[in-house]
């Protein structure tokens, strides 16, 4: 077969999807449908994202599968790419291809790419729910979802008999959320046995949320369902707090039961997934001024040398940050050989640390760029700004690095007006999860400036995710 590639997308060989995909793919006008970082240096378009999903290489796919949910649902949003990638991902689950099992970002353990893609439609399902005052992006955009439902029901449906039960859990939660469109109401009943005797029985409190909530909304009673679950959070947290009790004669017998139960494979952004968590941001009272943007640090004079020197703003590379997305010329998922050529630099130091004949990469420090990038399964999942020689990052075209850390504190809890979108880590950073970004401190000579770190989801818990370098630098 010929590597014949379609016409203005050159990065998608046709060879490498489906018919129906790739029928999908060439009637669609990209470049007229932009995702969250559309033209951003280093962030792939949607096309070269979809045809990267059923590569033959595992690391490209986790990577796309990863971008899917950062680029094209990014923050609970779908943007005008979003609803046409859909219906393109949808073509792709018959593909003996999905069959491939891998570690995806979202969620615990090994699944198959066909249930992955499952959950990302069921994502895109319940957003497709909301209106545009929720949050969930503009009128245009959201009416481009919930014109797509159909379309998605019709290609989903099959997998709701699937034999792997994490594909046919996938199928029905996004099947549940799919049937909130007034033209499929007329299947409801069709699948509401499944929804109640699978989903709602699930290891995931997602799919388990979306049962009770979706059978609620038919008019079935979900008491049975309501109160399990109360039973089931309520021994979890007693079972929690006697495994965390030295003094507690229940100690060894309540570890033994927490390690006993399954691992709730929810992505870590919708454990305890709730309709009030995605409502708009609280406006900041009238009477509360906005604090004065952070200012970074004027920097060492010239011919300051030693290991305290903090660099000028004219020394320092310019980036932006967009949350969950990346940093930059990075992104979240990049292999250290990408960053590598992203940078233009070799990492000056590398931490592995090794499980039996296993090797991960933990971290790379680039002195040249002033930045350490922290990985997970080989993959980048955290970047951190050295205070004193970092690049200077910008929210809003605020400072973030090199910035006196109550300033950049003070600045950034006044845009956070989310119920639990503010924690603090057990050395008093404050981690923004809105944002996945966390300010930690870094000493310059008498003072400290900050040292931003930008995060993925499952990093925001810094003390367990962090290394103890990180935690010792100085």
């Amino acid at each position: 077969m010929s590597n014949e590639s379609t016409p203005d997308l050159p990065c998608v060989p046709v060879y490498s999807l489906p018919p129906s995909a790739h029928a999908e793919l060439a009637g669609t006008a990209w470049e007229e449908l932009p995702h969250v970082c559309m033209g951003r240096h280093g962030v792939p378009d949607t096309p070269g994202i979809l045809g990267a999903v059923l590569a033959a290489d595992p690391a490209r796919r986790v990577r796309a599968v990863g971008d899917l949910y950062r680029l094209l649902l990014h923050q609970d949003q779908v943007f005008p790419a979003t609803a046409p990638a859909a219906l393109v991902l949808a073509c792709l689950l018959d593909d003996p291809r999905t069959l491939a099992e891998d570690r995806w970002e979202r969620r615990a353990g090994w699944r198959s790419l066909r249930a992955e893609l499952l959950n990302w439609l069921a994502v895109f399902a319940d957003i497709a729910r909301l209106d545009a005052e929720d949050g969930g992006g503009t009128a245009q955009n959201l009416a481009a979802a919930r014109t797509a439902r159909p379309a998605l029901h019709d290609r989903i449906a099959d997998f709701c008999d699937a034999d792997d039960p994490l594909v046919k859990e996938a199928a029905l939660a996004a099947t549940a959320l799919l049937l909130a469109d007034p033209a499929l109401a007329s299947s409801v009943p069709l699948y509401a046995p499944a929804i109640r005797e699978v989903l709602a029985m699930s290891a995931d409190s997602y799919y388990r949320w979306i049962a009770r909530e979706r059978l609620a909304a038919w008019g079935e009673d979900v008491t049975g369902l309501v109160t399990a679950e109360e039973q089931r959070r309520a021994a979890l947290d007693r079972a929690g707090e006697l495994a965390e009790d030295p003094f507690s004669q229940d100690q060894e017998q309540a570890i033994r039961w927490l390690e006993e139960q399954p691992v709730d494979t929810a992505a870590p952004e919708r454990l305890g997934h709730r309709p009030e968590d995605r409502t708009a941001p609280i406006p900041a009272a009238p009477h509360e001024p906005a604090p004065e943007p952070p200012v970074a640090a004027s920097g060492s004079g010239v011919g300051r040398c030693g290991p305290w020197r903090v660099a000028r703003a004219e020394e320092r590379a310019e980036w932006t940050f967009t949350p969950y997305v990346g940093v930059g010329p990075l992104h979240f998922g990049m292999t250290l050989e990408e960053i590598v050529s992203a940078l233009g630099e070799g990492p000056a130091v590398s931490s592995y640390s090794h499980h039996g004949e296993d090797r991960q990469l933990n971290y790379a420090d680039f002195t040249e760029s002033g930045i350490r990038a922290l990985f997970h399964d080989d993959r980048l999942g955290c970047i951190a700004a050295d205070a004193l020689t970092g690049p200077q990052v910008r929210l809003d075209a605020a400072s973030l690095t090199g910035c006196v850390p109550s300033h950049v504190e003070e600045w950034l809890v006044h845009r956070t007006t989310r119920p639990g979108s503010l924690a603090y880590s057990v050395a008093g950073d404050p981690v923004f999860v809105g944002l996945g970004l966390a300010i930690r401190s870094q000493r310059a000579g008498d003072v400290v400036l900050t040292r931003p770190l930008f995060l993925l989801h499952d990093w925001l818990d810094l003390w367990h995710s962090l290394p103890s370098e990180e935690w010792n630098f100085a």
